[in-house]
C-alpha cells in the first residue's frame, strides 16, 4: 500500500511522496492502485477527477482524501477575468470554445425525459452557469434581458399546479445570457455593484469533479472534500445520470466528510448508465417515458445488475445544497446502500426548471436501500422513493421547511418508514402500497391514490431478480405508533386524479378499506373471473395504536387510537448548526400505547408475499429513536419519534 501526495506546490513530474507531490489528483489517480491513499492538500483544485482504477474490495480500496484541517476544494469551473463593461452595469467576455474541452455547457440544453419547459414561452436553460463570489445567477433568455432583469421568476409548483415566485426574488437580478459561436462563447452578465475583474468570478466547465467514465471502477473512498460547479445534465430514470461525484455504475464506492455544492442538476449520483437508455422518449416521441422505464430495468439485468456487481455504496457525512435537480439521485445504481447522516438544503429551490424528477434524494429501485439519520429542509421535496421501493428502510431522519417532505411512489414494498420527523406542510404522499409507517411525527397533510394505469415490477426479497410486476390499488399499509397533526390548509387533489378524495390529515383517507385481509378476502367476487374481482377492491389497512391531535382524524376501524382534545404544538427550530424540536403536549398526547413494533407486527405485504425484514433477511426491530435511544422490549412508549417527551412545553435537541 502506497501513500500518494497532492499539492498546488507540486508537479506531475514528480513521485507523490510526502516530500515531492503531484500537482493534479488525476494524475494521482492515474498512478493509484488498489490500497492506495491519495492525500489532497490545502488548495484549489480545478479538474475532473476520472479515477483509472478501483480497489479490488471493501480492505483494499483507493482511497482519495484531503489532509485532515487542510480545506481542499476541487471545481469544475474555471476563473474567468478580461471583462469587458458593455453599458452600465453590464459586463461581456468572450471565451475560447477550447476552455470547455469536450462539451460547451452553454451550447448544451437542460433537456431530457420528464423535463416540463419552464413557463415563458419558449425559454430553454443550459447546463452553464456563472458565479460571483461563489454566488449563483439566473439564465436569462435574451441579451436585452440582461440589462433589464426580472425582479422575479415564475414556475409552476409541483404539488399545486400554481404558478409560483422564487424564494428569493431579489436574486433573479443576477442573471447571464451567453451567445456560442464557432470558436468563442459571449458571456454577458449583470453584476450591478460589483467590478467582475476585481471579484471572483467563474463559470461551468466541466460536467463533473469527481466521476470515472468507465463503468465497474469499484471500491473507491472519496473522503473530505470542498466539491463545486458541475455542469451535469438533467437525469431522469431512463437517462446516464452523471453528478458532480458518482460512481457511474460501480460498486462499493464510499462518499463521505464532503462538502457538495451547485450541481446544475445532481450532485451525488448512484445512478444509471447509458446504454439501458437515454431520453428515448424525448428523442423517439413513440412510446411514453414510463415503458422506456420498464425496459430499461430488464436491460440492466442484461448487463449484470446484481449484488455481485452494482451497489452497496455508502453516502454519508455530506452537506449538500444549492443543486438544481438533486443531492442523491439514482435509478437501479442505489441498490444495497446506505446514506446517513447527510445534511441537504435548498435543492432545486432556485427554480430554473422544472420536471418530475427533483427531490433531495431521488431514487428507483430502492432495494435494500437504508436512509438513515438525515437532516433535509427548505427543499422542494426532501425525499422521492419512485417505483421497486423494497427493503428500503427510512429512519430517524428529520425533515422540515420543505414543499413536500416524503413521496413514495408506484412501489409495492415491503417498505418502512420509521421515527421521522415529517414536519413540512405536506408530509407524506403515498401513492404505493406495502408500506410500514411506524413512530413517525407526520405534522403535515397525508395524500393518498391508486395508480392503476401503469404497472410497475417487484423482485424476489433482497435481489435485483424480477418476480413480476403490478398496479398500485393502495392500501396493504401499516400505520403503527405514529403522531398526526392537522392543519388548515386546503389541498385538494389535482383535476383528474384517480384519488378516492382530498388531502386529508391523519389516516381517515383510508375509510373504506377493509381493516384484516380476512374481510379484504371476502369482498372478493369469485362470479367476476379470474382478475376482475380484483380490479375495484380495496385492499386492507393494518392501522392501530396512532395518535391524532389539530384536527387530524383515525381510520374509521382503527383499534386503539387515542385523539386529542387539546391543542398540540411540535415545532422544528433552527439555532446555528443546532436543531430542536419545540412541543407543547397535554397529558393525553403522551398516552404510552405500546411497546417496540417488530417485524411480527407487521402482516407481510400481499402482492410480493415477503416480509419485513432487514437486508441480511433478520426480522426488524424498530427501537431507536429520532436521537438514537433505545427502547426497552416490554415497554410501551407514547406514539411519535421520540421515545422520551416533557408534559407540557419542552425543547429537545434533535441535530
Amino acid at each position: 500500500m502506497t501513500d500518494l501526495h497532492v499539492a498546488t506546490t507540486g508537479s506531475d513530474e514528480a513521485d507523490g511522496s510526502a516530500t515531492s507531490p503531484l500537482r493534479t489528483i488525476n494524475r494521482a489517480a492515474a498512478l493509484a492502485r488498489p490500497g492506495d491513499t491519495v492525500h489532497v492538500h490545502e488548495g484549489e483544485y480545478r479538474e475532473w477527477v476520472r479515477p483509472a482504477r478501483g480497489g479490488l474490495s471493501d480492505h483494499r480500496r483507493i482511497t482519495y482524501a484531503a489532509v485532515p484541517g487542510d480545506r481542499v476544494v476541487i471545481k469544475g469551473s474555471e476563473r474567468i477575468t478580461g471583462w469587458t463593461r458593455e453599458s452600465g452595469t453590464v459586463w461581456v467576455a468572450v471565451v475560447p470554445n477550447a476552455m470547455f474541452g469536450e462539451v460547451n455547457p452553454f451550447a448544451e440544453e437542460v433537456q431530457g425525459d420528464w423535463l416540463i419547459d419552464p413557463v415563458a414561452a419558449g425559454a430553454r436553460r443550459h447546463l452553464g452557469d456563472v458565479y460571483l463570489d461563489g454566488r449563483s445567477f439566473f439564465e436569462v433568455d435574451d441579451r436585452r434581458a440582461v440589462d433589464d432583469p426580472p425582479r422575479r421568476a415564475d414556475a409552476v409548483d409541483g404539488w399545486t399546479g400554481t404558478v409560483e415566485p422564487f424564494a428569493d426574488a431579489d436574486q433573479t437580478r443576477y442573471v447571464w445570457y451567453a451567445e456560442v459561436g464557432g470558436s468563442t462563447t459571449s458571456i454577458w452578465a449583470n453584476f450591478h455593484d460589483a467590478d467582475p475583474n476585481a471579484a471572483l468570478v467563474e463559470i461551468n466547465v466541466r460536467r463533473s469533479v469527481f466521476m470515472p467514465t468507465e463503468h465497474h471502477v469499484d471500491y473507491i473512498t472519496v473522503r473530505g472534500f470542498e466539491m463545486a460547479h458541475a455542469a451535469t445534465p438533467w437525469a431522469p430514470p431512463t437517462a446516464d445520470q452523471p453528478g458532480l461525484v458518482g460512481p457511474n455504475w460501480a460498486k462499493g464506492w464510499i462518499i463521505e466528510d464532503n462538502v457538495i455544492h451547485d450541481a446544475r442538476c445532481s450532485a451525488i449520483s448512484l445512478g444509471k448508465e447509458a446504454s439501458t437508455g437515454h431520453n428515448l422518449s424525448t428523442e423517439r416521441g413513440d412510446k411514453p417515458g414510463y415503458q422506456y422505464q420498464l425496459e430499461s430495468v430488464f436491460a440492466a439485468r442484461q448487463i449484470g445488475w446484481d449484488r455481485e456487481h452494482i451497489g452497496s455504496h455508502v453516502v454519508r457525512r455530506n452537506t449538500i445544497y444549492d443543486c438544481g435537480q438533486n443531492a442523491v439521485v439514482g435509478h437501479l445504481g442505489a441498490v444495497f446502500s446506505t446514506i446517513e447522516d447527510n445534511h441537504i438544503h435548498h435543492i432545486a429551490t432556485k427554480r430554473e426548471f422544472y420536471g418530475h424528477e427533483i427531490g433531495g434524494i431521488k431514487l428507483h429501485a430502492a432495494i435494500d436501500v437504508q436512509i438513515v439519520h438525515n437532516r433535509i429542509h427548505d427543499c422542494t421535496l426532501g425525499i422521492w422513493l419512485d417505483w421497486q421501493t423494497q427493503g428500503t428502510r427510512v429512519t430517524r431522519n428529520l425533515l422540515y421547511a420543505n414543499t413536500r417532505d416524503l413521496f413514495v411512489e408506484v412501489s409495492h414494498g415491503p417498505y418502512v418508514v420509521d421515527h421521522n420527523v415529517l414536519a413540512s406542510p405536506v408530509a407524506l404522499e403515498v401513492f404505493s402500497q406495502g408500506g410500514a409507517f411506524v413512530d413517525n411525527l407526520v405534522a403535515g397533510a397525508v395524500r393518498l391514490e391508486p395508480v392503476v394505469d401503469r404497472a410497475t415490477p417487484y423482485h424476489r426479497p433482497h435481489s435485483t431478480q424480477i418476480s413480476g410486476y403490478a398496479v398500485v390499488y393502495g392500501g396493504d399499509d401499516r400505520y403503527i405508533g405514529n403522531l398526526f397533526l392537522g392543519g388548515d390548509a386546503d389541498l385538494a387533489f389535482e383535476p383528474g386524479s384517480t384519488a378516492h378524495g382530498q388531502a386529508t390529515y391523519g389516516t381517515h383517507g383510508y375509510d373504506g378499506h377493509p381493516a384484516t385481509f380476512a374481510d379484504y378476502l371476502g369482498t372478493l367476487g369469485e362470479s367476476e373471473g379470474d382478475h376482475r374481482r380484483f380490479h375495484t377492491r380495496r385492499q386492507p389497512a393494518y392501522i392501530h395504536h396512532n395518535a391524532y391531535a389539530n384536527g387530524a382524524a383515525p381510520y374509521e376501524h382503527e383499534q386503539h387510537a387515542v385523539v386529542v382534545a387539546g391543542p398540540v404544538r411540535f415545532g422544528v427550530t433552527e439555532d446555528g448548526d443546532a436543531v430542536h424540536v419545540e412541543t407543547d403536549l397535554p397529558e393525553e398526547a403522551l398516552a404510552a400505547l405500546r411497546e417496540p413494533v417488530t417485524s411480527a407486527d407487521l402482516p407481510p405485504v400481499r402482492f410480493v408475499g415477503a416480509d419485513f425484514e432487514d437486508p441480511d433477511g433478520h426480522p426488524l426491530l424498530l427501537d431507536t429513536d429520532l436521537v438514537g435511544e433505545r427502547k426497552e422490549p416490554g415497554r410501551a412508549y407514547p406514539p411519535g419519534p421520540l421515545a422520551t417527551l416533557p408534559r407540557g412545553a419542552g425543547r429537545i435537541r434533535v441535530w
